[in-house]
C-alpha cells in the first residue's frame, strides 16, 4: 500500500530512539504481566504472552526481567491495569491512536491530554479517526528474516493478508482474529518475530511539511515517554528528504 514504507521509517526511526530509553523494558514488563494474568502463565498457552516475550527477546531484555514480569501476575498484589484507547489529531491534521496500559485512569487521562495539547494536536471523542483505520494483526521480521520473495512465500502459506518489506525488514499484516495462529506458522520457516501485536493500520496516509513533522514527532516522542502509553498509531507519511533534514 502507497505510504506504508514511509510510514515503516518513521517507525523504525522511532524505534531506534526507543531502545535508549530506560522505560522500554518497563513498558514490556508490563504487557508481559498483563499477558500472563489475562490469560496463562506459560507462552506456549498464551499467544499473547508469547507474543510479549518474543518483543522483550528481540530488545535484548534480560531472560531474568522477563521471568519477574511473568511472575508478577500470579501474586495478588499487583496493580489492576486496563487498557485504554484515546483517538485525536495532531500537527496537519493527522489522525493519531493512542494505547496506553494503566493502573489509574485519571492520570494517564491527564497526562495525554496535556501532552497532545502542548504539541500542537487535540484529543477527540472515542472513535473520532478510529474508523479511518482498519484493526489488523501486524508481524515484525527484521530484514535478516530473509529477502522480499521468501517473506512473501511463507506469508501467503501462513495466511497473512499482506506484507511490506524494506530494507528495515518485513511488516506482515493479517486479519485480526488470525494474528496469533499466523505468527505460530511463520516460526518455522523465519525465527521468532520481533512482534506481533493487534494494530490500527490507516486507510489513507495525510503528507506532513516538513515544518508540522518536526511538531509531530515531538509529539510522538513526548508520548513514547509516557510510562503509561505502550503504543501510537498515525496516519502520516513524511518524505525521505524531510527526514534527513530533520535526522
Amino acid at each position: 500500500m502507497a505510504g506504508h514504507s514511509k510510514f515503516k521509517n518513521i517507525m523504525h526511526r522511532k524505534g531506534a530512539q526507543d531502545k535508549k530509553r530506560s522505560g522500554m523494558f518497563s513498558k514490556l514488563s508490563r504487557e508481559i504481566t498483563v499477558a500472563a494474568k489475562m490469560g496463562m502463565p506459560d507462552p506456549d498457552m498464551n499467544p499473547r504472552l508469547r507474543a510479549a516475550i518474543n518483543a522483550a527477546k528481540a530488545q535484548s531484555m534480560p531472560k531474568d526481567n522477563i521471568q519477574r514480569a511473568v511472575d508478577k501476575a500470579s501474586k495478588g498484589d499487583t496493580e489492576n491495569y486496563e487498557e485504554i484507547r484515546y483517538e485525536g489529531f495532531g500537527p496537519g491534521g493527522v489522525s493519531l491512536i493512542i494505547e496506553a496500559l494503566t493502573d489509574n485512569r485519571n492520570r494517564t487521562a491527564t497526562n495525554v491530554r496535556t501532552i497532545v495539547s502542548k504539541n500542537g494536536g487535540n484529543l477527540g471523542a472515542s472513535g473520532a479517526v478510529s474508523h479511518g483505520f482498519d484493526r489488523v494483526g501486524l508481524i515484525s521480521y527484521p530484514a535478516t528474516a530473509g529477502d522480499a520473495d521468501k517473506v512473501f512465500e511463507a506469508a501467503l502459506e501462513a495466511g497473512a493478508e499482506d506484507v511490506t518489506s524494506g530494507e528495515d525488514g518485513h511488516e506482515i499484516w493479517t486479519q485480526q482474529g488470525d494474528l496469533h495462529e499466523v505468527a505460530k506458522a511463520l516460526e518455522p520457516v523465519l525465527g521468532e518475530a520481533e512482534g506481533a501485536k493487534l494494530a490500527w493500520r490507516p486507510q489513507t496516509m495525510v503528507s506532513v511539511g516538513e515544518g508540522e513533522a518536526a511538531t509531530l514527532l515531538k509529539l510522538i516522542d513526548a508520548l513514547d515517554d509516557d510510562d503509561d502509553v505502550q503504543q501510537v498509531w498515525g496516519n502520516y507519511e513524511v518524505s525521505d528528504e524531510i527526514m534527513e533534514k530533520l535526522g
